[in-house]
């Protein structure tokens, strides 16, 4: 009987999701609900840019499908893989409280899902609403193992804003010919830097600017006078993105699944790992409008990928082979572009952030070159100087242990980490721009896994700063488990008697952008048990040790208290 319970309840909870969809943004459900999902990982043939190859998806969608849920719901994923390869899920901004063993980062909250195995992920959205995403945390899976996680608000509780005529999920990403572990594998192997990515994808398609795809094409369908919500989600694995759409302004209320002031501007920047909504207004001549999507080209030594990824915006009532009027995108390597989005960006209301700083943490990160050790340096020392690229922070390139930090942490396992991640770098100099060029002086890092306590309840403020030892460039750092405010950022080295904070209405965010040769200010409060990853969610960095581990320890009593483990829990 049970085996026919579990798929009943499934099949009736997927009907329910769809049917509630339509309801939600109207505020006519109920929070607190149970949403049940069922993942297959499994491998699918497709067929993109005039090559036919088998990808890693859920359920055989790429993007996988989309989890809906309303604020304060709890979300039941069976996630059964299907693959010869390791697969985690992690979900993506959402802070698990008191969840950490769901959060789903490899070899830091769990040991991967092997082959053929099953891990049922089990937590609550609490408090918390707007666009999430969902993907894959273990090696470059991430490329084609992604979907959109929407959290709408409670009942009778509204947008902040005019509720548009319809919403639309935009997801940018990334895609390859060759097979996205193999290239991982070569990369690290060489000690150079990955290929550049074959296309640009909205919604999976690339576009007519690519080989093999004029009918590759995602399309939304408008009408002239209504205003339409786009949920924009980069989860490309390697490039941050403009987009813009051709004569039609953007409206940004939403980033990081946290309300802002309203800001409009012709081009949005979105990096790996970021959300922004935006409303758009159907304002213009019928025709058909393209949504573009070019790199942000902010590493001066780095290769992109320059062709554009197209979609439409097509009005109803525009002839069906009419061309699509080109969007105008900023210079690829336009900063004040990007900062211009970054200043507007605002929480809705005034927040009461905290004065007093328990742990003030200044962290700089960036690129390194480690000296060749190889025998055969022509294949493993591709690096300039004949070295090997590496990243870290405060010159700590992370290695993933072969146990989860978190089991070992609540099992008190010796020997897997240590806890002496620095709270600062070893030497402050001219961090930008005084860097010296050349190995092995300065530029290599030391590799561990290394963490970071802190106490229940510490407020805590991060200075990050991005370096020039091999290549300044913007860093989109996520922090898992917990969001935090931007206090404030800018150009060149930190200093505190000239660094300019908004303490009135900073924005409150899981992923920041650091400039390039710049600096992030944030400050959170750790309030949150477990072990929660900070890194760099360009994944080729994350490869390279551009990351590490914060440990929040128990507070008092049960509602502060990390809970034991899944029985189901995945072994290494």
């Amino acid at each position: 009987m049970a085996n026919l319970i579990t798929p009943f309840m499934l099949w009736l909870s997927i009907i329910s999701n769809i049917y509630n969809v339509k309801l939600m943004a109207h505020g006519s459900t109920k929070g607190e609900s149970t949403r049940f999902y069922d993942f297959k990982v499994q491998t699918k043939r497709v067929t993109k840019l005039c090559n036919t190859k088998d990808i890693v998806t859920i359920n055989g969608m790429f993007p996988g499908p989309v989890v809906y849920a309303q604020e304060d719901d709890r979300i039941i994923v069976k996630v059964t893989n299907k693959t010869p390869f390791n697969v985690t899920i992690h979900w993506h901004g959402v802070k698990q409280r008191l969840s950490c063993w769901y959060d789903g980062p490899s070899f830091i909250t769990q040991c991967p899902i092997q082959s053929g195995q099953s891990f049922t992920y089990n937590f609550s959205v609490v408090k918390q609403k707007g666009t999430f995403f969902w993907h894959a945390h273990v090696s470059w899976l991430r490329g084609t193992v992604y979907g959109a996680m929407i959290v709408y608000p409670k009942t009778g509780v509204t947008y902040p804003f005019k509720i548009p005529y319809q919403e639309h999920i935009i997801m940018l990403g990334e895609y390859w010919l060759q097979d996205l572990q193999q290239i991982e594998n070569a990369t690290l192997a060489s000690g150079g830097a990955p290929p550049t990515a074959d296309a640009y994808t909205i919604n999976g398609q690339p576009g007519p600017n690519y080989n093999c795809s004029t009918n590759d094409v995602y399309q939304i369908n408008v009408i002239p006078g209504k205003t339409y919500l786009l949920r924009l989600i980069n989860a490309g694995l390697n490039t941050e993105n403009f987009f813009a759409i051709a004569n039609h302004k953007l409206t940004i209320v939403e980033a990081d699944a946290e309300y802002t002031k309203p800001f409009t501007t012709n081009t949005a920047m979105i990096g790996p790992g970021q959300t922004l909504n935006v409303l758009v207004s159907a304002d213009q001549p019928v025709g058909k409008y393209s949504m573009a999507v070019a790199p942000y080209k902010s590493g001066r030594i780095v290769k992109y990928q320059n062709v554009s990824a197209i979609a439409c915006f097509n009005y109803i009532g525009a002839a069906s082979d009419s061309l699509f009027l080109p969007a105008k995108l900023p210079k690829l390597d336009d900063k004040l572009a990007v900062k211009t989005v970054m200043d507007g960006l605002r929480s809705l209301n005034q927040v009461n952030i905290f004065k007093e700083i328990d742990k003030n943490l200044f962290i700089t990160i960036g690129l390194n070159v480690q000296r060749c050790h190889s025998k055969t340096p022509k294949q493993n020392c591709q690096a300039m100087h004949d070295g090997v690229l590496a990243a870290s922070m405060n010159n700590i390139s992370f290695v993933h242990p072969n146990i989860s930090i978190l089991e070992a942490y609540y099992k008190k396992i010796k020997g897997s980490y240590t806890e002496d991640f620095p709270e600062k770098p070893p030497k402050f100099y001219d961090f930008v721009n005084g860097a010296p060029k050349n190995i092995p002086y300065d530029t290599q890092s030391l590799n561990g896994t290394r963490t970071k306590v802190l106490e229940y309840g510490s407020r805590v403020q991060l200075i990050l700063q991005d370096t020039g030892t091999v290549n300044v460039e913007n860093h989109p750092m996520h922090f898992h488990g917990h969001s935090f405010y931007v206090m404030g950022y800018g150009p060149g080295n930190y200093n505190p008697l000239t660094a300019k904070f908004n303490l009135v209405d900073p924005p409150y965010m899981n992923t920041i952008g650091v400039p390039v040769g710049g600096w992030a200010a944030i400050r959170f409060v750790a309030d949150n048990p477990g072990v929660w990853y900070m890194h760099c969610h360009i994944d080729i960095h994350q490869s390279w040790g551009l990351g590490m581990v914060f440990i929040v320890n128990n507070g008092k009593g049960e509602l502060e208290s990390l809970p034991h483990p899944p029985p189901d829990l995945p072994q290494c």
